[in-house]
């Protein structure tokens, strides 16, 4: 990752802290002959740091992680599971811009089998923001999701195509749907990359045509084709000051974690 890690390392270096770790569990007994397991793992970072911070192909790694640590344990994303950390991070960026969360309407475009919609729609059910979701048929929300979802009282709808919901939406939040495995690491991937549909894409003429003027345009990044490159100079795009948000953001966690504010 280079937003996750490098935002949570600026984060503690910016906060007098110190920094150590490695981002290749291959390079690592973890993953080569030994197989070390989660719990070991563990166990022998929390003798060298206060906090860990851990992203893992593995859904559920970093829950299994905090079972045997005796130091708190931060998820910056496990496989198709969550990235509450980038969702965080949207919610300030949002706050910073709109001065308040309740009452805004949200449009989700992307693979909603990811981890960041699975906290996206964990966290707006915290607030009052009805949300449309938009995604191929084969990357849609599924029937536990929504299940969960409606447990927790969240409004929401799904649509076919973007055209058809961002004349709302006050924050439209856009991921890929050409997705790699977040089940394997990167050397275990293959294929050709593909092209994102119209469906799914966020383009100048469609702000400027179809949008409200004062929506707020969101990535975590990295992106594809599915906002293009022109659409970084336009009133709508916020996706780089949510890179730096996710800095300060960051910094609070930590800070909050670690006992030094309330």
């Amino acid at each position: 990752s280079t937003r996750t890690r490098l935002a949570h390392e600026a984060a503690m270096h910016r906060l007098g802290g110190h920094v150590t770790g490695f981002s290749d569990a291959k390079m690592t007994r973890a993953g080569d002959f030994y197989q070390e397991s989660i719990k070991d793992t563990v166990k022998m970072l929390e003798f060298y740091g206060d906090v860990i911070v851990m992203r893992h192909f593995q859904q559920g790694a970093p829950h299994e992680a905090a079972r045997w640590a005796s130091i708190p344990v931060i998820n910056g994303g496990d496989g198709w599971g969550e990235h509450p950390t980038q969702i965080l991070t949207d919610l300030y960026t949002v706050l910073r811009e709109k001065g308040r969360i309740d009452g805004l309407t949200w449009l989700a475009v992307g693979d909603m089998r990811m981890r960041t919609m699975h906290s996206l729609g964990y966290a707006l059910s915290q607030f009052d923001c009805p949300i449309t979701f938009v995604a191929p048929p084969d990357m849609g929300l599924t029937p536990e999701f929504k299940a969960e979802l409606t447990q927790y009282s969240l409004t929401f709808g799904e649509a076919d195509h973007v055209e058809q919901a961002i004349a709302k939406a006050d924050v439209i939040l856009v991921e890929p749907v050409v997705q790699p495995d977040y089940t394997k690491s990167r050397d275990e991937r293959a294929g050709d990359v593909g092209l994102t549909p119209a469906n799914y894409k966020i383009t100048r003429q469609l702000l400027e045509t179809k949008a409200k003027p004062d929506a707020l345009l969101l990535h975590s990044l990295p992106r594809m084709d599915e906002i293009p490159a022109d659409v970084d100079i336009t009133r709508w795009s916020r996706y780089w000051q949510e890179a730096f948000n996710g800095v300060v953001m960051r910094m609070a966690l930590l800070a909050l974690i670690l006992g030094k504010m309330e």
